[in-house]
């Protein structure tokens, strides 16, 4: 069978996405994967839904130019606004919502779940509701949480003022006693030991990308596009020193070697 060489398109509105990106090319290591990191325009979290839906769709037609085979909307504040998209301009279109939706209902045991992601994200209230959908007598807790994705880009994973972040955000989560907490937003799992420390083993909590891993086999054995190549394009909207550090101590020095500047 004749391999499909084109990439699979990945984009957030910053470094988070990365998280998901990194998942992914472990699931799958022959696949090729370009990466759009919207730096220039970040944060999304603090923007109305008809800009993020511009915003996206401009990164999509830059991605459709470039002949994907498939796009991931790996920033959950654009997935809120892209929910109910399975495609685009014929792109099978994947985002992190749902996958992460149906994590946390199949991992509660006491109903309780919580949902953390920006105030985009939290206002829409795109989890709660297809949490409830898939299963309406779970109670879903949501909590903004907005310093957390500045604290990420600043690679402050493990800082004493993150910390002390933590704690003031997810202190009424834990008093509620929640068992599972989404993590909501691509950038937060680079806070993961943070959290995890204050929350306690007894939360269990969910990241996108394994779960989203498992949409796109599935969409592999449907449609047998796989590729055997392997590589790694990473574009930004602003290329700096900074992103490019963080990026790889995240992916590896030898697979994030240099960023590419577009515009969109």
């Amino acid at each position: 069978m004749k391999k499909d060489q084109r990439p699979i398109g990945i984009f957030d509105s910053g470094l988070g996405g990365l998280t998901v990106l990194k998942t992914l090319r472990r699931f799958f290591p022959q696949e090729t994967f370009l990466y759009v990191g919207d730096v220039a325009r970040l944060p999304y979290g603090n923007k109305s839904p008809d800009t993020i839906r511009r915003y996206g769709e401009q990164i999509l037609s830059f991605l459709k130019g470039q002949d994907v085979k498939m796009a991931v909307v790996a920033c959950n504040t654009a997935s809120t606004v892209f929910l109910q998209d399975q495609s685009y301009q014929g792109i099978p279109l994947f985002n992190v919502i749902g996958p992460g939706s149906q994590a946390a209902v199949s991992t509660t045991k006491t109903k309780r779940i919580g949902v953390i992601g920006t105030s985009t994200t939290i206002l829409g209230h795109s989890y709660q509701k297809k949490i409830l959908e898939l299963d309406p007598t779970l109670t879903v807790l949501e909590k903004s949480c907005p310093l957390f994705v500045p604290l990420a880009e600043e690679g402050l994973g493990g800082d004493p003022i993150t910390q002390l972040v933590v704690e003031k955000y997810l202190a009424e989560l834990k008093q509620q006693q929640v068992d599972t907490l989404i993590l909501g937003c691509t950038h937060y799992p680079l806070l993961k030991a943070d959290i995890a420390r204050f929350m306690g083993v007894q939360t269990h909590l969910i990241e996108s990308g394994e779960v989203l891993a498992g949409l796109i086999e599935e969409h592999f054995k449907l449609h047998g596009n796989r590729g055997d190549q392997g590589l790694l394009r990473v574009c930004t909207t602003d290329v700096t020193e900074h992103f490019l550090k963080l990026a790889q101590s995240l992916m590896g020095a030898d697979q994030v070697k240099e960023l590419e500047r577009i515009v969109l």
